[in-house]
């Protein structure tokens, strides 16, 4: 890995700028430092530069995953409760390392993890590493153990003898006054955004329930903003999306049956709203062997729809895939998705690049190639803005002025 010193010229067969317009030919991009410099015509480059063309492919800013968990691997692999039982706290932060690598490596520069599923805060850990340059990885956001109603999450108690202490995946709370006080508490921890539970298989036949009053989630939302935490909510359900919604959250994660009315209040409130379609897809797959290459299954049709209205609706729609359920390095596969069920690929390369950057706060600076940008960037084989896919094919990721993957060939 080289350092920053040397400033970087790059001339792409076409640039994607994430600023809304086409992808253009002719054009070419000055990194120096730590920032882009400048963007304009492919001519001479400056002197005592690195030169990188590409003429089979197309340049874009990095990509952005905003919802992640590194601290998971898939569930094929091993299940999430024997994930949250059995593996050390220790033994999955160095797999998450590893995660962090291969997640930059397929050309997503920044993530969000939205919960160490029972491994504490070491995401805030991990977090100090990438910024320091200690290990190489994705800038993060993080959001520490994520908040649940008591006897609410997982590993559900009643699979097991009812005298057994269970560590669980998440911090449990009852009531407001304890709510309000763990998130404090995490934010004391050093968590960039407050997640929050509004829902899950908790109903008598292990369908999902709210689990969270409209109270108890206004405290707590109240108090992240307070103290300038947005809040994730995982809501699956239209009564839990509403509630999250009327209480003043910044982002709904997963939001499967929510219903037109519900989205029509996301879209005037200018929530965001993750839809995680991978992750309901591998698991589907888990459970049933199908594959995505499939006709669109049983489990992914109710999806479709829930998507399409989300987008009649307006509703700002980032790129969030909830990988650790499936395979770090493989983010790609919900913009895939994305454009499935009704996107444009221009549309889903936005939403994981300038609205990500949007959602979290961070759009003056990243999710775009422009001038005083930091130099986040990646370069496929092929065009994505025709063919999603090419996501596939990371030929070039540079991450904050440090080039960490360059195409074969190239010294």
């Amino acid at each position: 890995m080289r350092t920053a010193a040397t400033p970087i010229f790059i001339r792409p067969g076409r640039m994607w700028c994430g600023d809304g317009k086409p992808a253009q030919d002719g054009l070419a991009l000055l990194i120096e430092g730590r920032r882009i410099t400048a963007i304009g015509a492919s001519n001479a480059p400056p002197e005592n530069c690195e030169i990188i063309d590409l003429p089979q492919a197309t340049l874009l800013p990095g990509l952005i995953d905003a919802h992640a968990h590194l601290f998971l691997h898939p569930y094929n692999e091993t299940s999430w409760n024997e994930q949250v039982l059995n593996e050390a706290e220790a033994y999955r932060t160095i797999r998450a390392v590893r995660h962090a690598k291969a997640t930059l490596l397929s050309g997503f520069t920044a993530l969000r993890d939205l919960g160490t599923e029972g491994a504490g805060y070491a995401d805030i850990a991990l977090q100090r590493a990438i910024a320091e340059d200690l290990i190489p990885g994705p800038r993060l956001k993080v959001a520490g153990r994520a908040i649940v109603a008591s006897g609410c999450y997982g590993p559900a108690r009643r699979l097991f003898r009812p005298d057994c202490c269970l560590p669980q995946g998440a911090e449990e709370v009852s009531g407001c006054d304890e709510i309000v006080r763990a998130v404090r508490h995490q934010a004391a921890h050093g968590a960039d955004w407050i997640k929050l539970y509004a829902d899950y298989r908790v109903g008598p036949d292990g369908e999902t329930r709210p689990t969270f009053g409209l109270h108890e989630l206004r405290a707590a939302i109240t108090c992240a903003h307070d103290l300038n935490r947005p809040v994730a909510v995982h809501a699956t359900s239209d009564e839990a999306i509403r509630r999250a919604l009327e209480a003043g959250c910044d982002s709904i994660e997963h939001g499967y049956d929510g219903s037109r009315k519900t989205f029509a209040l996301m879209a005037r409130q200018g929530c965001a709203f993750l839809p995680t379609l991978t992750a309901r897809d591998a698991i589907a797959s888990y459970r049933g062997g199908h594959t995505s290459d499939d006709a669109l299954s049983e489990a992914m049709r109710p999806l479709a729809l829930t998507f399409r209205v989300a987008l009649d609706e307006g509703v700002t729609i980032g790129c969030g895939s909830d990988v650790g359920v499936f395979a770090h390095g493989t983010n790609y596969r919900e913009l895939e998705w994305m454009v499935r069920l009704g996107m444009s690929p221009h549309q889903a390369l936005l939403s994981a690049t300038a609205i990500n950057a949007r959602i979290l706060r961070s759009d003056s600076s990243l999710g775009r190639l422009a001038p005083g940008f930091c130099a986040d960037l990646i370069a496929v084989s092929g065009d994505p803005t025709r063919d999603i896919s090419a996501l596939r094919r990371v030929t070039l990721v540079i991450k904050d002025g440090v080039i960490h993957r360059r195409p074969m060939g190239s010294s």
